[in-house]
């Protein structure tokens, strides 16, 4: 019998998806094309998506040929017609271990922002190049019942008639399909807290603001700076109503949080006055450490800092920070860890970058020598070519580690280190303790 591979699927122009039975399906690393083994796959996660990319031939990996092979024509086409490549946008809580496989078509138009993985046909199901990080259940959408969400909303405008915050996260459950306010409503798990429209850095993936005509921003920034009741208030509510309860400072939806520091640090107290239950985190470029000092000392418990390198010139070239350094992010680190307070890093993830073996040196040194709490594995939402064209970075295919084997040593080198998706509750943090 013949050996069963994964198998290659291809979109025509109109997104429907076909199986060609003959060619393996690749994945890709820095723009170089992998076979892929069958241990190498996870079954496509419940919630995933899956993609055509427009302007893109899909690259397979041919048995007759023994080559790579790109492929823009579909063969199995009665006419002669275009076809293009896949790919999977897995479901939160899995990290991508390989980018879909493909060939640029002229100069295309930049993906919009979402990570692309790798996904074939095995064994007659949809299988993707990922791994499960992290268990949690809080954005599996099975788990939320929208018509629950959608009445809830509706009874927090009546409870907070007058908090815009409530108004705002409304729109993010039920427009914009956030987790974490849909899970606000429902009164569990994080609690978020957006509360800055502005940012000192021009991310080349930022999610909520992209100048020019690039690619489309998925989540628009909040346009208001809520006053520190208007944030205590729903932050205490929450509070008070889970048992393991996370208030958090910086979503998707704003620019950085440390630019409304003055609010933010008002509101701590204001919490901090009525309760010391839970956590209160912040998610960061962690680009003021003086500002981040009052912080700390108002209560705030956790920060996670987002990151897409550990090497100055490739953090420098994707975030462009305005008016603050990467020497500042690590000084915001170093005091975090003076103060006790739990140190993440939102570790975005690109195939053929994080793992190649420069960068996880210095992922390793950087882990010892700032006593990082946790790495959070977060997939890098960006064109997955485009991302070493912006960075200036150009890898060996031979210099690759693999996503899994990287995670591997690091939970061998540092026992203590704790890996996820999500930012961890009191509860987890203690269990690490």
């Amino acid at each position: 019998m013949a050996r069963q591979f994964p198998q290659l699927l291809i979109s025509d122009a109109k997104g429907k998806i076909s199986i060609l039975e003959s060619v393996e399906a690749a994945g890709m690393k820095a723009g170089h094309p992998f076979r892929l083994s069958p241990q190498e796959l996870v079954k496509l996660p419940p919630a995933s998506q899956v993609f055509m990319l427009p302007e893109r031939a899909p690259v397979g990996y041919s048995p007759e040929a023994g080559a790579f092979v790109a492929i823009p024509r579909n063969p199995s086409a009665p006419k002669d017609e275009p076809c293009f490549a896949v790919a999977a946008f897995t479901a939160p809580g899995y990290t991508l271990t390989y980018s879909a496989s493909y060939q640029e078509i002229g100069k295309p138009q930049t993906l919009p922002l979402y990570a692309y993985g790798a996904v074939a046909s095995y064994g007659g199901d949809l299988y993707a190049a990922a791994m499960r990080v992290d268990k949690d259940k809080r954005h599996d959408a099975r788990f939320i019942d929208i018509g629950l969400v959608r009445r809830k909303a509706r009874e927090f405008k009546k409870i907070f008639p007058r908090n815009r915050l409530v108004s705002h996260l409304e729109t993010c459950a039920l427009v914009y399909n956030c987790p974490n306010a849909q899970n606000f409503f429902l009164s569990r798990y994080e609690c978020p807290l957006p509360t800055s429209p502005t940012c000192n850095a021009m991310c080349a993936g930022c999610i909520s603001y992209q100048p020019g005509a690039r690619c489309k921003a998925t989540q628009p920034r909040i346009a208001f700076v809520p006053t520190p009741e208007e944030i205590g208030e729903i932050a205490l509510y929450h509070i008070e109503r889970v048992d393991d309860p996370i208030a958090s400072f910086g979503q998707g939806c704003e620019g950085e949080p440390l630019l409304a520091a003055g609010v933010i640090e008002k509101a701590i107290r204001l919490i901090r006055q009525r309760t010391d239950k839970g956590i209160i985190n912040m998610n960061t470029n962690a680009s003021k450490p003086a500002v981040l000092a009052r912080l700390f000392d108002a209560g705030l418990d956790s920060m996670r800092v987002s990151i897409n390198s550990v090497r100055k010139p490739y953090y420098t070239r994707y975030y462009k920070p305005r008016h603050y350094t990467f020497s500042d992010v690590l000084s915001s680190i170093r005091l975090a860890k003076k103060k006790g307070v739990f140190v993440s890093l939102n570790y975005l993830a690109m195939p053929g970058f994080t793992d190649s073996e420069d960068e996880f040196n210095a992922l390793k040194r950087f882990i010892g020598t700032y006593k990082i709490d946790m790495i959070q594995w977060r997939n890098l939402n960006f064109d997955p070519l485009q991302y070493f064209r912006e960075i200036k970075a150009s890898v060996s295919a031979s210099y690759l580690l693999g996503i899994r084997e990287i995670m591997k040593r690091l939970k061998r080198e540092y026992p203590r280190l704790m890996m996820g998706y999500f930012n961890p509750a009191l509860s987890k943090m203690k269990k690490r303790s």
